[in-house]
């Protein structure tokens, strides 16, 4: 892979693509959290199937997705930064 020189202050391609990878990497451990502590689940009384169970995964995705835009918890970034080291080895 060939990496185009850049000017100052812009990011190259290979750290965006890597970011990405690390955010959404935190984005799906999140998610997983967020399942865990039954986030988005309904009542056994209300309950809409396994359909509903279905859609609940995407939403808690979405918001875990948007914790991680908003900051997350700082795994996003260690892992940016330990894939840039291993690259760079």
């Amino acid at each position: 892979m060939e990496i185009s020189p850049t000017q100052p202050g812009s990011i190259p391609q290979q750290d965006r693509a890597l970011r990405e990878a690390a955010r959404e990497l935190e984005a799906n451990f999140l998610a997983e959290m967020l399942k865990s502590a039954k986030v988005g689940e309904t009542p056994e009384g209300f309950g809409g199937g396994e359909g509903e169970n279905q859609f609940a995964s995407f939403m808690r995705l979405e918001q875990a997705r948007q914790m991680t835009e908003g900051g997350g918890i700082g795994l996003a970034e260690s892992l940016f930064h330990a894939l840039k080291e291993r690259i760079n080895d």
